[in-house]
Parts: C-alpha cells; structure tokens; sequence
C-alpha cells in the first residue's frame, strides 16, 4: 500500500540549527538557496524563474549523453533529473510520487528512479531502484517497482530479477517487478513511496530500502562489485524511453512541473548519505538540473521547503518525435 499525503501532514525537519531568517522563510514561502547549478544538454548556462542566471556551470559530459545522440540505436531517451557531479557519494534518499500512463504504447517506458553512476576504467556502470511503467517487459500497464543494473553506460542493462546482479533480501515487503498501488490522481490525491539506495559501511553493497513504512524495510542490494570505491554521480531522474521516429510518452503526472503536488510529479524529503551510512539533507551538496527536452518535459528548482524538505518537481505530456 503506497502512502498518500494530508494537507495538514508535518514533517519534522530534524534537530540542524536553522537560522532565525531561513526559519521565518520557511513559514511563509518556499525558499530557493542558491546551491546549485543548472544547465542544459550543451553546457548552456539555463535561468531560473526570475530570468536570473544560476551558478556558473562546469564542463562535464553526462554518462548517458551517448545514449542521446547514439546513431546505431533505435531506443530515444529522455531525462529530467538533479545530479551530482563526479566525487565520493554514497548514496540518496527520495519520497517519489506514483503515477500511472494509461494509455503508454507497447514500445514505450517511463518511470523515475534513483540513480548512481560508478566510474569503471573510461566508463560508468549504473544500478537504480525506482518504479516505471513498461508495458513490453511487463505485458501490461501497472506500475511497479524496479531495479536496474548495467556495467557500461553504453551496453544493455538487465532489469530486476532477469540475471545475478540484484539480491532481493527474504520476505521483502517488495520485490522487483511487484505492482504498486494506487497511483496519484491528477488534482486531487498524491500518494508516493520512499525509497533509499546507499553504499552498506559495513558489507559496502548498496543496499535498498522502503522508508513509508511504520519500520523501514530492506528490499535488497546490489553487491558491490557493481559499484566499486570509485569517482561516483548519483541522480534522482524522471525518465521515458521510446523507439526511434515515434513519439515519446508522458513523463510523472503527464504535465510540465508546477509547485502543486496533487499535479506535479515530485521528489520530496530528499536525503544524502555519508560514508557511515547517516542520512543527511543535501545542502551543500552542489547539484546539476539536466533535462534534454524541454520543449516536451522538464524540471524545477531544487528547493527547500518546510514540509517537504528538500524538493523539484519533474514530468511533461510528451509528445517529442525522436
């Protein structure tokens, strides 16, 4: 059973001190903090809603931008997503709103998922855990959790249980590929799952867990020779996949990202872990906005808010012709 949000719900923020005037923000309006950079699939530098610039961005070639422009593949991709750029991180926490694509195409996929990318000898592996819509993997339209794993960026990856890679942990409260209900209803009801995936200190696999529960539950983990002590990106990413020369389906709730939860597919309460295992909000954890197709989905600031913590909104109709 997902978890759907109150309008009055509060969220405790944690025992870090808050300043008088971030606190004062806090209770009358979103905060923006100006912590992060933004730029687009060519390095341009984007704006933010006030047509002000962000911070400078960096030259930094994003893994799956080969995916993008791949000439030999007949599979389009698209992202909305917050990224890190390359360093030690071990790992992110995220309360992710569920949505449903009734009428995706046989040939279509999208989803949102966590994500960390390890660079292995020129290349970066990945492993994921998130929930998508895939109606060719799955033979139907239902939403349902995943996991994904690939060594190279590049090459086929393998979903949830379909080779040795994921270990899904005994008597899981879900497993990889499970259906998840019930997705959100447009204006009017949001529900979501919290989910983590984060390096173990102790084993060093990255272990995943579901967090909305009355006791936070270990679904599994990827062994960590998948994702070994190097330079690493970790991202949370809206995503949609779709043959070459058709269109591309709608991305979260099927609308451009505003401020309203009960529209706007989100990631809320978004944490990041250190090397012991310690959740902690990213604040000074510099982030990069990449999305490659604004013209058919997007993605807003990465903000604070009081009950949501550290927050972006993502989605889009689609209807990009690859």
């Amino acid at each position: 059973m997902l978890h759907r949000k109150e309008h009055n719900s509060y969220i405790r923020m944690g025992g870090d001190y808050v300043p008088i005037l971030v606190l004062l923000c806090f209770l009358f309006r979103p905060c923006y903090p100006t912590l992060v950079e933004s730029i687009d699939m060519d390095g341009n530098l984007q704006k933010n809603e006030k047509n002000t610039t962000l911070l400078s961005p960096k030259s930094f070639q994003f893994p799956w931008r080969a995916d993008f422009t791949d000439e030999g593949s007949n599979i389009i991709s698209h992202y909305a997503m917050w990224h890190t750029m390359p360093g030690q991180f071990y790992g992110l926490r995220a309360e992710m709103s569920i949505w449903a694509s009734p009428n995706i195409e046989n040939s279509q996929e999208s989803g949102a998922s966590i994500q960390i990318y390890c660079q292995d000898r020129g290349h970066y592996s990945l492993i994921q855990a998130g929930f998508h819509i895939s109606p060719s993997l799955y033979h139907n339209r239902d939403i349902r959790f995943f996991t994904y794993w690939t060594k190279d960026s590049r090459s086929k990856g393998c979903y949830n249980l379909q080779c040795g890679g994921f270990v899904p942990a005994s008597g899981a409260k879900l497993v990889p590929g499970q259906a998840i209900a019930p997705p959100s209803i447009y204006g009017i009801q949001d529900h979501y799952i919290r989910l983590s995936l984060n390096k173990d200190p102790n084993s060093g696999d990255w272990v995943v867990y579901r967090h909305d529960l009355e006791t936070p539950s270990f679904l599994g983990h990827f062994p960590k020779e998948l994702c070994p002590e190097t330079p690493r990106i970790q991202a949370l990413t809206g995503f949609v996949n779709y043959l070459k020369n058709a269109h591309g389906p709608p991305m979260g709730s099927g609308h451009l990202p505003d401020y309203n939860e009960k529209k706007s597919a989100y990631f809320n309460h978004i944490k990041k872990y250190n090397s012991k295992g310690q959740a902690f909000d990213p604040r000074y954890t510099g982030m990069v906005k990449l999305v490659d197709r604004k013209d058919c989905y997007d993605a807003n600031d990465l903000f604070l808010e009081f009950k949501k913590g550290y927050t972006f909104n993502y989605g889009g109709p689609g209807g990009c012709i690859g």
